[in-house]
């Protein structure tokens, strides 16, 4: 009897261990939690900077999920012209992966990672993964920004209505400015963004853009805002890493007539309380938790991504939480800004809202023979992570020296 009751019971024991170790590899996790792995990271500035403060959040919280598995090894201020010495200090570090945080260091990486197929490159805003030589251990990713920064935009043409409204300024001060690092495709797709956003709400709006040649130099961005501030901009954006932009709206401002403020990769409200309207950012975590994931389970990264992939390039938006809004300023928020925000928000999750849209032509900086007619509607990271959108929209935005 009892040989007759222990083979069913060991059998169903055995049955419930595969059921067990099943699941584990079905969800990418791995059967080993004895595992440990090193990441590393090389950052182009440090914490004070609100871009690299970003990514450090997410570095953060891989050691606040992982505790001892993981192993963190970063890289500071680091120079794009001068990336090798830094990533080659984190290969000889052993780390089984690094993660690779702006779009100068991509060739350098690239390169790097040919060479130690045993370590796998994570390269953030570039778009090269899927450009010959393709190799298995290099990757991009990025968050769909440009939807954060239209949201942002909304926010902002709301402001510039009420100004109006409240005889602050006059339509033909319907001003905006940004302080732009560089002429990158990244760049002019978020204030293109931005842009349309704002005359989504108020159609007549024109935008003039500075740019500064540089990511993350505080005294440049804030001379730069205070230019467009004496060109009669009522509302400054920027896509350049440092919080000087909302400090000079803030020093700008007076009780009569504010200057706005709309930021990027953080809240600005601490900087500039009676200005800053709101941020967005892009939210690194969700991409690097599944990266990890990856490497501890011993799979393809790729195939622990909640987002969308084509081949060795991630990316998402809303939906999977890569994009964030960042603090609206309920104490000078329009009234109906939240709203707004939660309705596009559902838009874009439901893919129900294409932003490049419009009675809108546009021309590359570069090259005045490419020419792109927005009628018909831009689809912005249709297949890849890097944002593509290279045109500055002919009458309506100025690029001023």
């Amino acid at each position: 009897m009892k040989k007759i009751i222990y083979v069913p019971l060991l059998t169903a024991i055995l049955l419930v261990l595969v059921t067990f170790v099943f699941k584990y590899e079905k969800d990418g996790l791995p059967a080993d939690d004895s595992k440990t792995i090193k990441a590393g990271f090389v950052y182009i500035g440090d914490e004070s900077m609100p871009y690299t403060m970003n990514f450090v959040s997410s570095q953060e919280a891989i050691s606040s999920m992982f505790g001892d598995r993981v192993e963190v090894v970063a890289k500071y201020n680091v120079s794009e012209t001068n990336c090798e010495p830094s990533i080659m200090d984190l290969v000889n570090e052993k780390c089984d992966i690094i993660f690779l945080t702006s779009y100068g260091y991509g060739e350098t990486a690239k390169l790097i990672a040919a060479d130690h197929p045993e370590i796998e490159f994570c390269m953030a805003t570039c778009e090269d993964a899927n450009v010959d030589p393709v190799l298995p251990n290099y990757h991009n990713f990025m968050g769909e920004i440009y939807q954060g920064r239209y949201i942002t935009g909304l926010v902002a043409g709301l402001k510039l209505r009420d100004m109006i409204e409240e005889g602050q300024i006059d339509v033909s001060q319907a001003k905006v400015g940004c302080v732009a690092a560089f002429p990158y495709a990244e760049v002019i797709s978020g204030y293109t963004a931005f842009f349309l956003g704002v005359r989504q709400i108020v159609p007549e709006a024109t935008m003039i853009v500075r740019y500064v040649d540089t990511w993350g130099n505080y005294h440049v961005e804030k001379e730069c805002a205070k230019k467009l501030i004496d060109e009669g901009c009522v509302i400054i954006t920027q896509h350049s890493d440092t919080t000087g932009p909302a400090v000079a709206c803030e020093e700008a401002s007076t009780f009569y007539h504010r200057i706005y403020h709309v930021g990027y990769n953080r809240s600005m409200a601490d900087v500039a309380p009676t200005t800053s309207l709101i941020s967005s950012r892009l939210n690194w975590t969700p991409y690097m938790v599944s990266a990890i994931e990856a490497v501890l389970a011993g799979e393809t990264i790729e195939s622990h991504i909640d987002g969308r992939v084509h081949g060795n390039d991630a990316w998402a938006g809303f939906d999977k939480e890569w994009v964030e809004i960042v603090e609206l300023n309920s104490a000078i928020a329009p009234a109906d800004a939240a709203d707004l925000i939660n309705e596009t928000k559902d838009e874009f999750e439901k893919e129900s809202l294409i932003v490049f849209k419009g009675d809108y032509t546009g021309t590359d900086p570069f090259d005045p023979e490419d020419r792109i007619d927005l009628s018909g509607g831009y689809h912005e990271n249709a297949d890849a992570s890097a944002p593509s959108f290279h045109y500055v929209l002919d009458d309506v935005i100025e690029i001023r020296e």
